[in-house]
């Protein structure tokens, strides 16, 4: 009897699926560890840019890879699973800001507000990026920070390409607007 052991974390596992390709041809699998150490960290900084906090974008990243290993037989044949595991993350992001929206309010009827602690070279883009309505927040960084083009983002939000392109020209024109008054406002002082 022949016992195999699990690979660990980083290891290719046994029958040499090292050298897979990231994005396979349709119905191929994906080697999940290979996915996890190649996207893991642009991911994250995707989500960190849309959420504005590293930790919780690492959180959020980290729930979407354990949902994605938890269905990986289904997950690995899709054409992009990538795709996949960034969806879920966008996903959860969304539910956790609606629960954190839903706790500002009752800590606010309780006459108790959350005050976020300062951090102004950080701050200006952040809070010019929460300025956005979420749909151009959300082009703005799949776009600039996820490289992803106008294509993949229309298909990913079920938009037609120039909806896309709108949201884009609108988030870049009050981006430049916030930012430049962010930047009079700091000459003064």
């Amino acid at each position: 009897m022949t016992v195999t052991r699990e690979p660990r974390l980083g290891e290719p596992p046994p029958g040499g699926t090292a050298d897979r390709p990231e994005h396979p041809g349709r119905g191929e699998a994906v080697d999940f560890d290979g996915l996890y150490h190649a996207h893991f960290r642009s991911l994250t900084l995707q989500l960190a840019a849309y959420c504005g906090d590293l930790s919780q974008a690492q959180d959020l990243v980290q729930e979407a890879f354990c949902r994605a290993f938890a269905r990986w037989s289904r997950v690995s044949r899709y054409d992009d699973p990538v795709a996949w595991v960034r969806r879920v993350a966008w996903n959860l992001a969304t539910s956790r800001w609606r629960r954190l929206r839903t706790a500002q309010s009752w800590l606010h009827r309780q006459r108790e507000e959350h005050v976020p602690g300062p951090g102004p070279d950080r701050v200006a883009l952040t809070a010019a990026l929460a300025q956005l309505p979420a749909v151009q927040r959300r082009a703005v960084v799949l776009h600039y920070l996820a490289d992803l083009t106008v294509v993949q983002i229309a298909e990913q939000e079920g938009v037609p390409e120039g909806t896309v392109k709108s949201w884009l020209h609108r988030g870049r024109a009050a981006l430049a607007a916030q930012l430049a008054t962010t930047n009079e406002v700091n000459h003064h002082d």
